[in-house]
């Protein structure tokens, strides 16, 4: 597994990654079972809790912040100026932001006046995007056409998809709206605000800390009476994303300043303890408004960020202290293309549909219908592997 062992790279970020994928995959399969506990999927907006479900997305939004400060600090390595990063950041942002837009409208598409039916517009939708975001390594597909002329193509289509878009009711049509940004788009923008951050003020220990503390108490704002006009105030997306990727970053930047000449038992109780006063936050908030996912509340927001740290310290302790990266083997293509992890699914679940193929309710309920979700899950990684090694790859 040389992507989780390489010198130069922190394993337990890229397991952490690869096992968030994969239960994303999971939870997202989970609208297909019946009669399974209910503490796995997600709780309604009006209710007081959360499930495993609830904890997947956050963990993500942790994930991306962990690699901000590494992936900013390679370019850096590579001789590249702040201009190129910045540059390379709103490209990236721009293409999650993008993939997040139309994938929302996918779900509000109106079938009825859609001139072509919805799953060849979401299979046309997600071939676009490989179109456009593969990482043409050698700046070739198939190592025959010029990669501008597979992104022109994808861009053609996206532009086509668009043009026939049909939403709203069958009294009042519309076209494509942000309904919300979705999860890419979530991702994206909230990489934006962070990926800025830290590039013009990484190397400012307290400041960072002191912007993570603000995303928080935006976070608050948005629910506080106390806030007055401020209430609900947004940086496009709620500050719960923004907590989330600064919250990444700030362990990343722990790290940095508490593995050379420490314990390497110091950084992970760093982040227990952070873990700790996190949690002890985010209950003692609970009362006011709750936790919930939906509503994206402060109790949620630090709950899940307390998860995070506390699972970040203990994978780090197994991958890379003690080196034990062997059994999470089977999971690293999730971990290396996770996009097109993420994207994978959406083929399967418009071909199965359009081929009308579907499992016996026998199989789709109870302990069964959970195996069943970890197979698919598992399948699909398999896939993004083997797409991984015909240079199918989404990089962006």
């Amino acid at each position: 597994m040389t992507s989780l062992t390489n010198n130069h790279r922190i394993a337990s970020i890229d397991i952490f990654r690869a096992l968030t994928m994969f239960f994303m995959i999971f939870v997202n399969d989970l609208w297909t079972l019946h009669d399974i506990p209910e503490w796995l999927g997600h709780t309604l907006a009006e209710e007081d809790g959360m499930g495993f479900a609830d904890l997947i997305f956050p963990a993500f939004l942790f994930i991306v912040g962990l690699s901000v400060p590494n992936a900013i600090e390679a370019r850096r390595k590579k001789g590249e100026n702040d201009k190129a990063i910045l540059i390379h950041i709103l490209q990236r942002a721009f293409a999650l932001i993008v993939m997040g837009f139309f994938a929302v409208n996918l779900e509000n598409i109106n079938r009825e006046l859609l001139p072509v039916s919805k799953y060849i517009w979401q299979l046309l939708m997600v071939f676009a995007f490989f179109l456009i975001w593969n990482n043409y390594e050698d700046g070739k597909a198939m190592g025959k056409i010029p990669k501008k002329y597979m992104i022109s193509a994808g861009v053609v289509i996206l532009i086509l998809l668009a043009f026939l878009y049909k939403g709203g009711t069958t009294q009042n049509p519309g076209w494509m709206q942000t309904h919300w940004w979705g999860i890419l788009g979530l991702i994206g923008w909230a990489y934006l605000l962070n990926a800025l951050v830290y590039l013009f003020l990484g190397n400012r220990f307290i400041v960072i800390i002191l912007i993570w503390l603000l995303f928080n108490l935006l976070n608050v704002m948005e629910f506080a009476s106390w806030a007055g006009e401020l209430k609900g105030i947004r940086l496009m997306i709620s500050a719960s994303s923004h907590s989330l990727v600064m919250s990444g970053i700030l362990a990343t930047m722990i790290y940095k300043r508490s593995v050379n000449g420490f314990s390497p038992f110091l950084f992970p109780a760093l982040l227990v303890l952070l873990a700790a006063v996190v949690l002890i936050y985010g209950f003692a908030v609970r009362p006011y408004w709750g936790i919930s996912k939906i509503r994206a509340t402060p109790s949620w927001t630090t709950i899940c960020t307390g998860i995070s740290y506390g699972s970040i310290a203990i994978l780090y302790l197994i991958a890379d202290v003690y080196k034990k990266t062997g059994w999470a083997t089977i999971l690293s293509p999730a971990g290396r293309s996770t996009l097109t992890c993420y994207l994978v699914p959406y083929y399967y679940y418009a071909l199965i549909t359009m081929a009308s193929l579907s499992l016996p309710q026998s199989l789709r309920g109870g302990a069964i219908g959970i195996v069943k979700s970890l197979l698919f899950a598992l399948l699909i990684v398999f896939i993004t592997g083997a797409l991984e090694r015909r240079k199918i790859r989404l990089k962006i």
